[in-house]
């Protein structure tokens, strides 16, 4: 079998190895900002203003700009009061789990990232749906009045999207801090919005604070805290930020500057799902609006080897699980790279 873990080149549309080109549908560069030469360039032009890193910590006495304007713009950008960014979508997740678990009882979501475990796997099976309404019972039903919630936004291996208007059924006697990890959907699936758009079950007992990775879509090696002025008023107060060096100033003032790039990245992306959505006929499962694709047809992954077409492989949920074949469409491939896949799968 072909070794592709040591790799000395971006992953973008195409991966070389030993003199031969493979084409690559996997990764998280949803949106090709990684190996974007447009958005490259933002990025060393961000380099020249501000260096390559910043190592003080945010409660220096000296501070560039861009950490507070990228906050800003980042709260503004997802539609939240606030936004605060750390070094990484880990440390910025941990960060929140950590503060929440002295508020109330975590309550974890099936297939959890483990960025959002306090401590150990807190070993959630079964289907979102049963469990989320078996949640709001508990809560109801319970002697406290204090909970977290703790679930992805969305399950970004089958692929499936949550339902959480459920919540709506919560006593209005409970508080709720509701805490969804959005790595994966964030400026992917709505354009400059999070995954989750409706949200008429959030009350004044209901809090919502997303968390994000910006390392995936958005090419942005930073973590990032959404919620309201208050909760990030309170969290900037904790050593988890005043104490830890930021993220790349640079990778930041990409962030800020790049949003017609991304624009013009995202409405690529959203053609080319539409359009192998239409070729592949229901024959691998997707959501809509979202670059995964998934199949548990074992011999997929070969197949598609041999025509030097490379996916992701590999037993899901449980290492004891059948093979799930992800396969992940971004904005730079081409209508001729996505016919090519959907010849060699054999639904075209």
């Amino acid at each position: 079998m072909k070794n592709f873990t040591k790799l000395d080149q971006p992953t973008g549309r195409s991966i070389y190895l030993d003199g031969k080109e493979y084409l690559f549908f996997g990764g998280t560069s949803y949106l090709g900002l990684a190996t974007d030469n447009e958005y490259t360039e933002l990025f060393i032009e961000g380099l020249r203003r501000y260096g390559v890193n910043n190592g003080t910590s945010r409660n220096n006495n000296v501070q560039q700009a861009i950490f507070d304007k990228a906050e800003e713009y980042a709260a503004q950008r997802f539609g939240f009061e606030s936004g605060l960014l750390l070094s990484s979508g880990y440390l910025a997740t941990q960060f929140v789990v950590k503060t929440l678990s002295q508020e109330g009882e975590l309550l974890y979501a099936p297939a959890s990232h483990p960025s959002l475990w306090l401590d150990a796997n807190p070993v959630v099976v079964g289907d979102f749906r049963d469990w989320s309404f078996h949640t709001v019972d508990y809560i109801n039903k319970s002697k406290e009045t204090s909970f977290v919630i703790v679930s992805n936004s969305l399950d970004n291996m089958k692929p499936e999207r949550y339902d959480f208007s459920v919540f709506d059924e919560i006593s209005d006697a409970k508080r709720v801090t509701l805490l969804l990890d959005d790595s994966h959907g964030i400026g992917v699936l709505h354009e400059n919005g999070i995954s989750l758009v409706e949200r008429g079950f959030l009350r004044e007992n209901i809090e919502l604070i997303v968390v994000a990775s910006l390392a995936k879509g958005l090419a942005t090696d930073a973590g990032l805290i959404l919620a309201s002025q208050k909760r990030i008023e309170q969290l900037k107060k904790s050593n988890f930020y005043t104490g830890a060096s930021p993220s790349s100033p640079a990778s930041l003032y990409a962030f800020v500057n790049g949003e017609q790039i991304y624009r013009k990245q995202f409405e690529k992306l959203q053609a080319n799902i539409l359009y192998f959505a239409s070729l592949s006929k229901g024959y691998l499962n997707t959501i809509a609006n979202f670059p995964v694709f998934s199949s548990s047809d074992i011999s997929l992954y070969e197949r598609l080897m041999e025509a030097s077409i490379l996916v992701s492989s590999f037993p899901y949920p449980l290492p004891t699980d059948p093979l799930l074949n992800r396969i992940v469409v971004n904005a730079h491939h081409t209508r001729e790279d996505l016919e090519r896949i959907s010849h060699a799968i054999g639904i075209s």
